[in-house]
């Protein structure tokens, strides 16, 4: 059983089975500093096609604690090798129906290209070390995605 949401709302990853809202996320974020003069965010949603397939939707299972820990690790990085003022993380886990959200990457910065370089960075790793996986369910059977785009 995955919890509701891991931590606190005031923890800047999560890993949820709940949706998220874009908006909340956004103004949390810009709340963090008045410097804030430009926020960057990736929406990743559950789309129905892939590869040639039909998907009808897609199950996220995860490594508890470690995946948080990557999620962290990221975030810090970010805040260390770019020029960003906060940025969160959030990925959902278990069963997305098509078209549902699955990840929100949300960059405020005092400038918009460093917002810009630092989400798509996070996105990146993200992707390459974090140990959550992706089943897509389609019109043919479940596949398991093991491919980071």
């Amino acid at each position: 059983m995955v919890p509701k949401e891991t931590g606190s709302t005031l923890e800047w990853v999560r890993i949820q089975e709940d949706d998220f809202s874009v908006e909340d996320e956004v103004n949390r974020i810009k709340e963090r500093s008045k410097r804030v003069g430009g926020i960057v965010t990736f929406l990743g949603t559950a789309r129905d096609f892939s590869k040639g397939r039909d998907i009808n939707r897609i199950d996220f299972e995860y490594y508890p604690g470690m995946a948080e820990k990557r999620l962290n690790e990221i975030r810090e990085r970010a805040l260390q090798d770019y020029d960003i003022i906060e940025a969160s993380i959030i990925h959902r886990v278990g069963r997305i129906e098509t078209g549902e959200n699955i990840v929100l990457i949300v960059v405020a910065a005092e400038h918009r290209k460093d917002a810009f370089r630092a989400c798509e960075w996070c996105i990146d790793e993200l992707k390459r070390i974090t140990p959550i996986w992706k089943r897509e369910e389609t019109t043919q059977g479940e596949v398991w995605v093991v491919e980071h785009p």
